[in-house]
């Protein structure tokens, strides 16, 4: 049997300023086109069965737009591939905070979509001689977890399908953020099952050899170029980029689909400021930039101990045009570690920056589904240094 697998879609997703010319944000475009190839790509492949590891949409109360996308894109699953059921679960954006709030995940329901929002759900499906036990974030979030085990006496091939966080990956520069339900190798048991389907990291690896994250379609925040980081670490695993994967059962014979992503995430050379004055700064920025085709893409540079003099005096016009050009342009300055103003920690352990230690507070504070972490984060940063400036600091 073939199984597709599929997770953290985040339709509805919305980024930046940039509108389509039908007026739609582009990011959330560009995610709505991510999944629409990956559909295309379904139905040439095939796969007897479909699962979605959770967090379909961005926000528990996504767009209309949104919501009309997907059910169209199922539709053409369940009328292309008839035969090939498809088994979705609620993540924790999917899942609203209040019983009272509902979703709107139980509308595919009527496309025959098998979905499980609350509770864990087992779905048998005598023509594949499989049952999928469906466990959504809410389920796992309880007090009293399901026993993620395969009933005995059943069909041949068991599949988990679940969604949260399994910990020692070293993932934290792509994914982490706060909210997941921890996972273990324990509550897992690989052994247990035929395949184990999860979601909520955004980098396609694995727990065990039947076990897996498939990861998102497309970068998406809390840090996409941790994501890409993530990717270069590894290379030999042939994984690089976004995409889904199919798996052959039993034997859990797994391959990786890449999907095309609308545009790229380029992020640039870092450059080293220290001992540069603004015009020496701004001709190694021009000089990245010129080697980059950053039109329509959405880009990064880093540049490392800058002083606060020398980003005053920065040719702020000509990073302007750097911007219009690009879906997004980010200019990432780093103050040098003698202007950094040091917040008090214990004897003994390193010490944070007051920069630092506001991008981690906000980085793990609570969110509403609906808010973007990485521009609340990087608004808080900005603030915090836009009043340093203000006050004049040395």
């Amino acid at each position: 049997m073939k199984l597709a697998h599929l997770a953290d879609l985040h339709l509805g997703f919305r980024q930046f300023d940039r509108q389509t010319p039908r007026g739609t944000n582009q990011r959330e475009a560009d995610i709505a086109e991510a999944f629409r190839r990956a559909v295309d790509d379904l139905l040439e492949q095939k796969p007897e069965l479909i699962v979605i590891a959770g967090d379909i949409f961005h926000s528990v109360r996504p767009t209309n737009a949104a919501i009309l996308f997907l059910f169209r894109e199922l539709h053409r699953l369940r009328s292309g591939l008839p035969a090939s059921p498809i088994v979705a679960i609620a993540g924790e954006h999917d899942t609203p905070r209040s019983t009272e709030t509902g979703t709107i995940l139980r509308l595919y329901e009527a496309l025959g979509v098998e979905i499980a929002i609350e509770e864990a759900r087992r779905i048998v499906l005598p023509k594949l001689d499989c049952a999928v036990l469906a466990v959504p974030q809410q389920a796992l979030a309880q007090a009293e977890r399901p026993a993620l085990r395969p009933e005995p006496g059943g069909p041949t091939i068991n599949v988990l399908l679940t969604h949260g966080v399994y910990g020692g990956l070293g993932e934290e520069r792509g994914t982490m953020e706060y909210g997941g339900t921890q996972l273990s190798r324990e509550l897992l048991a690989p052994e247990k099952w035929d395949y184990i389907a999860l979601g909520h990291y955004h980098s396609a690896q694995s727990v065990a050899t039947n076990a897996w994250y498939s990861g998102s379609l497309e970068y998406l925040p809390p840090n996409p170029w941790g994501q890409l980081q993530d990717e270069g670490a590894q290379k030999k695993s042939k994984r690089s980029g976004k995409g889904y994967l199919l798996i052959e059962l039993p034997g859990a014979r797994v391959a990786f689909r890449p999907i095309a992503p609308v545009r790229r995430h380029i992020d640039l050379a870092p450059i080293r400021g220290a001992g540069l004055n603004a015009k020496e700064l701004d001709a190694q920025i021009a000089e990245r930039l010129a080697g980059a085709k950053i039109d329509d893409q959405i880009v990064r540079l880093l540049v490392w101990d800058v002083d606060r003099a020398v980003a005053r005096d920065l040719d702020h016009a000509a990073i302007r045009g750097y911007k219009a050009r690009a879906l997004n342009f980010q200019l990432d300055l780093r103050r040098p570690e003698a202007q950094r103003n040091i917040t008090s920690v214990g004897p003994g352990t390193k010490r944070q920056t007051l920069t630092e230690t506001v991008r981690d507070f906000l980085g793990r504070r609570p969110l509403d589904a609906e808010l973007n972490r990485e521009t609340f984060v990087t608004l808080g940063v900005e603030y915090l240094e836009s009043a340093g400036r203000a006050e004049g600091e040395p």
